[in-house]
């Protein structure tokens, strides 16, 4: 496999990263980098430390960094996480505040460790605490439920004060999401499993509307709304189908939609082949609405898209 970090690489422009990942040589990971400098969203450090992990250090060959940018790459920990020696040497400073280098989490009890320790870290108000822990909760649980990866979930995320910001990036190497919604769901191509993926009330658990007690076919669908009441981008990436949800004006009412292509959104289904999942999203915190209002509009879509897909169901013809 061959991967290029290039001088720019954010989920807004992240398109052309993904088409030049070359999925050939699936035992091997060649690292190249942009010689200037490297600017990239924390999901592109995440899928180049999901793939070194898969390889193997000794799999692995990276190119001499000499952008100045590449310090960001060691204080992510992508070096250390992968074992890769680097003469590249930085003053560290205390991440609170400011991101959450590289993290791998394998098991519900890692997890429930790495939220307690994330929350405080950024300082975040409390309502903003509730929806960053949600969404990375949501992300790593599907990871961790489903995707079968034996890497576990690898996740780093950055703080823009500026902005008043957060860019989160998880990435797997497991099954994908196609194998997994099939389980229950016919799904042609993997953007067709990508479109159920984010429906509410579908999940590989269960051919059943609506999920089951311990999976409701949700998490990805609050998460895609979350992004989309902040006007953010938030993208997933699996097999070759490609999903980007795209940033739209301010609207008074807050409107929420059950079929993800029903949002303003670019997608493909030819993209290189990425062996697992990848998920990507931007939350501008002092924009974020307040969370149980969102939630009740989240309650009403689900419910909503549940009912008409039950409906659908039984005027389906029977045939005897």
């Amino acid at each position: 496999m061959k991967i290029h970090l290039p001088n720019s690489a954010f989920l807004g422009n992240i398109d052309p990263f993904i088409r030049g990942f070359d999925p050939s040589e699936p035992d091997r990971l060649q690292i190249t980098a942009n010689d200037k400098w490297i600017a990239v969203h924390p999901s592109v450090i995440s899928m180049v430390a999901a793939l070194g992990l898969k390889v193997g250090s000794s799999n692995i060959r990276c190119q001499k960094l000499e952008a100045g940018s590449s310090h960001y790459l060691v204080r992510m920990g992508l070096f250390k996480l992968l074992d890769i020696p680097t003469d590249i040497s930085i003053t560290v400073h205390e991440p609170a505040g400011r991101f959450i280098p590289l993290t791998r989490i394998r098991t519900s009890e890692e997890l429930t460790r790495f939220i307690a320790e994330m929350i405080p870290l950024l300082h975040l108000e409390a309502e903003q605490a509730k929806t960053l822990g949600y969404i990375v909760s949501e992300l790593v649980r599907n990871v961790l439920e489903h995707a079968e990866a034996s890497d576990g979930a690898i996740l780093c995320a950055q703080y823009y004060k500026k902005t008043n910001s957060i860019r989160i990036g998880i990435a797997d190497t497991g099954l994908g999401i196609r194998a997994t919604i099939t389980r229950s769901h016919p799904a042609e191509t993997d953007l067709d499993a990508i479109r159920l993926a984010l429906m509410p009330g579908i999940t590989g658990t269960t051919s059943m509307e609506g999920g089951t007690e311990q999976n409701a076919g949700a998490g990805l669908f609050f998460i895609k709304s979350i992004a989309s009441v902040n006007r953010e981008f938030f993208v997933v990436y699996s097999g070759a189908g490609f999903y980007k949800l795209l940033k739209k004006t301010a609207a008074r009412n807050l409107r929420l939609h059950a079929d993800p292509f029903a949002d303003r959104h670019s997608s493909e289904g030819g993209m290189p082949v990425w062996p697992g999942t990848v998920v990507g999203v931007d939350i501008t915190l002092n924009q974020t609405e307040e969370f149980s209002r969102l939630l009740d509009a989240i309650r009403k879509t689900y419910g909503s898209a549940v009912r008409e897909r039950r409906k659908e169901r039984y005027r389906r013809p029977r045939f005897t």
